[in-house]
């Protein structure tokens, strides 16, 4: 059935070609002039599969039986074709054998002039009959495109010429045609790793980490040497599905030229694509790169191409002569299948930079900083400074009651100023997200539930603290409760979410240093909290020792309490020096990726 019109044609044909399924029904009459399937990747070269025919003569209204045979194969495209003008339409039509495994479909103003898959299933056989119009050409050449599974594709695998009697002979028979020619890209074999000598003098260099070796697995590089009017790009990294990077505009997915070097089965291809959105990226079918080669040992993908400053000609190509953020990703890729999702946050550079410009040898961070300085504020406030209050609070009043500071006991202000810096770097962390995101993110899991949760309770904790009642008021023991509940709580529900989002794509510290090093910090906080238990209950039944009577006991408990004072002051400060640790092994941690 035709098409109703140019606009209809338009958008069948943008729908095709966006599909991540490529034609698995098909119906791929927007094939028809080049045969070549929207699969990403450039075709391989030499055929597998074979196309024969009952009779190599013809004439107007004849049937000649037409076989496509091989490997298995998942779909197929036959079509015949004037062996003189190859590059012409369609020429007669087709009659089924089995329609379980094939359909006709319309190329042209020509019905049923060529044949295609009804599935993917595979097959190794297929056969149909070709009519030989009235207005056939003197000589007709079968052209057939084969689809062995996703990426691995023959393009108008040319079959036998069939010529009407009498007439002379074809002087020049094809056995490949210029069309399926052109759109092969070749690819090398590299013969040795890259390096980064030149890096900042003669090619722009991006490296993570910095000054990394490019042959290490360790390494993702990427470089930009700038060779008159083209550039010769170079990627490595660790990766067992692809590697690639983007030029973007601004710091979010979307809207941007991105390059693709895709393992599949041990064999690299190279192909590009114009992000749109955060959908998976469709890879073009043809692309402008040349000097393709690539590399693959111990799990390290190397590969480079070169391609133009300018390609006006192709759509989604950005001029290299302009600046651009640039991200570095690496993810899995199905066999036959679409590229998936980047595994962690891709590496982005800090600023725009221009490839072709002055030469620079930079890194970059797989977290933006925004992101960055949410996750030092968090655990600056909740492994520093509402740690060491809880402790000041509830072990140092005997100690320090009689000591005061600003008019008020030493221990008091010491708490206070210790959880309103809490307060106000939980509220400058708290509000830092949602500017990056623009909004609520739905992909960090439980952790911003959790983090709302524990922002509520980091403000109801001094606002009640405000409302407390003296200390001999009968609900001072209801105050003194619910105080303890509230902030306990909130430091649990805060170490759960700061183990929620250590793993989220947008920090991902490594793992997994990050789970022991927190799990860590949980046990040094638990075990100095039980050990200055311990030392209080050792103070009380030396108090009961010491006096019989109640009254003496208090005054005994206050006495012992104060001979303890050395012992707490040294734990107090073995705890602080702890604690500084942990956080600058985070804050450390933060800052390299």
């Amino acid at each position: 059935m035709e098409l109703p019109g140019l606009a209809s044609a338009f958008g069948m044909f943008i729908y095709f070609c966006i599909s991540v399924d490529g034609y698995p029904n098909g119906r791929i009459r927007e094939a028809c002039t080049s045969m070549i399937p929207c699969h990403g990747s450039s075709p391989q070269l030499l055929p597998e599969h074979v196309i024969t025919v009952n009779w190599t003569e013809f004439k107007p209204g004849d049937s000649i039986e037409v076989h496509l045979s091989g490997p298995d194969f998942e779909g197929f495209f036959i079509q015949a074709r004037d062996a003189e003008h190859l590059d012409g339409p369609a020429v007669g039509s087709f009659i089924l054998v089995d329609q379980r495994c094939s359909q006709l479909l319309t190329c042209g103003h020509t019905k049923n002039s060529a044949v295609s898959h009804t599935s993917k299933a595979k097959k190794k056989y297929v056969k149909v009959y070709w009519i030989a119009p009235g207005n056939a050409p003197k000589h007709v050449q079968f052209l057939a495109t084969v689809v062995k599974k996703y990426k691995t594709f023959w393009v108008k695998i040319p079959g036998p010429v069939v010529s009407q009697p009498n007439v002379p002979f074809l002087t020049t028979p094809s056995y490949a045609t210029s069309e399926a020619i052109s759109t092969l890209h070749s690819a090398s074999h590299l013969t040795k790793p890259f390096n980064a000598s030149g890096c900042g003098n003669t090619k722009f260099c991006i490296r993570n980490p910095s000054n990394c070796d490019p042959g290490s697995a360790s390494c993702f590089f990427l470089s930009f040497q700038q060779e008159k009017s083209s550039v010769l790009i170079e990627m490595s990294g660790a990766s067992e599905g692809y590697l690639a990077f983007a030029l973007s505009y601004d710091q979010w997915m979307g809207d941007d030229d991105a390059y693709f070097c895709i393992n599949e089965d041990h064999h690299v291809t190279v192909s590009t694509a114009y992000l749109k959105g955060r959908s998976p990226p469709v890879l073009d079918s043809e692309n402008a790169l040349e000097d393709v080669s690539w590399r693959l040992v111990d799990g390290v993908l190397q590969c480079s191409f070169r391609r133009s400053i300018h390609l006006a000609a192709y759509k989604g190509r950005f001029n290299l002569d302009a600046s651009y953020y640039i991200f570095l990703a690496d993810g899995e890729a199905s066999e036959g299948g679409p590229i998936y999702k980047h595994r962690r946050q891709p590496l982005i550079t800090a600023g725009m930079y221009n490839v072709t410009g002055i030469p620079q040898d930079i890194g970059g961070s797989r977290s933006p900083r925004l992101i960055k300085a949410h996750g030092a504020l968090m655990f600056v406030a909740w492994i520093t400074t509402v740690s060491i209050g809880v402790i000041v609070a509830r072990f140092f009043k005997p100690v320090w009651s009689h000591s005061f500071l600003f008019g008020k006991e030493m221990w008091f202000q010491v708490h206070r100023m210790l959880m309103l810096t809490t307060v106000t770097l939980t509220s400058i962390s708290f509000v830092l997200p949602f500017i990056y995101r623009g909004g609520w993110s739905k992909q960090a899991g439980f952790h911003p539930y959790l983090g709302c949760i524990v922002m509520v309770l980091t403000i109801f904790q001094p606002l009640m603290a405000g409302f407390r009642p003296s200390p001999h008021a009968p609900r001072r023991q209801l105050f003194n409760w619910f105080h303890w509940s509230t902030g306990t709580t909130a430091r649990i529900l805060a170490v759960v979410t700061m183990f929620l989002g250590m793993d989220l794509p947008a920090l991902d510290l490594p793992d997994p240093w990050d789970t022991y090093t927190m799990i860590g910090f949980v046990a040094w906080h638990v075990g100095i909290d039980v050990l200055l238990e311990i030392h209080s209950y050792c103070l009380i039944r030396k108090a009961e020792l010491i006096e019989d009577d109640r009254v003496q006991i208090l005054q005994s408990l206050t006495s012992a309490e104060a001979e303890g004072h050395l012992f707490k002051q040294i734990v107090l400060t073995i705890y602080v020096c702890g604690n500084i640790v942990f956080l600058i092994a985070f804050l450390a941690a933060i800052n390299q990726i």
